[in-house]
């Protein structure tokens, strides 16, 4: 007996919509996805709004800015070391000075900028590390846990923050990944500020050379640390995320039915039933 087969997953589903079957499969084909040029456009959509031009425009200034450091440093340009290149009066040294002194303000915009949100976290987490009753720790947690929402998931036993780490299918967060983060942050901005005490109190003649390279490493440390932990953090919740809606998403089943000249025109779908 000769079998038609319908394969229309919006006229077996109705409940489906054509645009979110076809928004599932051009992810699934990977045109767009993880494809470099939809990364692309992505960043270029916000690179031309408010907060990402200035970020843009923070970061290429730290990178032009750092480089022509790095060149000097190097001696790169043996034209301006006259009459010597360690002479406090050449015009390497006079430059090295100017370059330090655009770098140091330019990392004191996150480094103090976001000093009373940071103080806010390291609140928290005095309240969570060492509040005296246990409903002060929790409370502290619990706030740290919505204001670090993207990368950070407790345990649906541990609070009813959400979302949770029960409600993703994914670990949650181990606490040590937030010491790291509030810490990371609260000493960057402290080292900045020694930084910035050292090059405006002291000029380039009374200055040690070893502060400026100290605290410039430390601050550069401790603030990659707490980057680099939030980064991999939201990239691993964010993966979880994609594979839970996968799982959760409805399939579309291929069935079908007896065909007959009468009914050809006009045709019920049956849907659970093999031909």
């Amino acid at each position: 007996m000769a079998t038609h087969e319908t394969t229309d997953p919006t006229t077996l589903y109705p409940t489906i919509s054509a645009k979110s079957l076809l928004d599932r499969d051009y992810q699934k084909d990977g045109d767009t996805g993880n494809s470099w040029a939809h990364k692309c456009r992505d960043f270029l959509r916000w690179m031309f709004t408010p907060l990402g031009f200035c970020i843009t425009i923070y970061g290429l200034n730290v990178i032009a800015w750092g480089g022509m450091l790095f060149l000097l440093m190097c001696n790169a340009a043996p034209a301006m070391c006259h009459p010597s290149c360690d002479s406090l009066d050449s015009s390497r040294r006079i430059w090295i000075e100017i370059d330090s002194q655009i770098l140091n303000a330019l990392f004191c915009i996150p480094g103090l900028g976001l000093a009373p949100w940071r103080l806010r976290d390291l609140y928290f987490w005095t309240l969570w590390r060492l509040g005296r009753s246990q409903a002060r720790r929790q409370k502290g947690l619990d706030r740290l846990a919505q204001i670090h929402s993207e990368w950070f998931l407790l345990d649906s036993s541990q609070s009813v923050v959400l979302p949770t780490s029960t409600t993703l299918k994914v670990p949650a967060t181990p606490f040590w990944k937030m010491d790291a983060v509030v810490c990371g942050n609260v000493l960057n901005t402290v080292f900045q500020i020694c930084l910035a005490t050292c090059m405006w109190a002291m000029n380039r003649f009374n200055r040690p050379s070893w502060t400026t390279g100290l605290f410039v490493c430390l601050a550069c440390l401790v603030a990659g640390v707490a980057g680099i932990v939030t980064w991999l953090e939201k990239r691993r919740i964010q993966k979880a995320s994609e594979q839970y809606k996968e799982t959760t998403t409805p399939l579309v089943v291929r069935v079908s039915r007896p065909a007959s000249p009468d009914s050809m025109g006009s045709e019920r779908e049956l849907v659970g039933r093999g031909g």
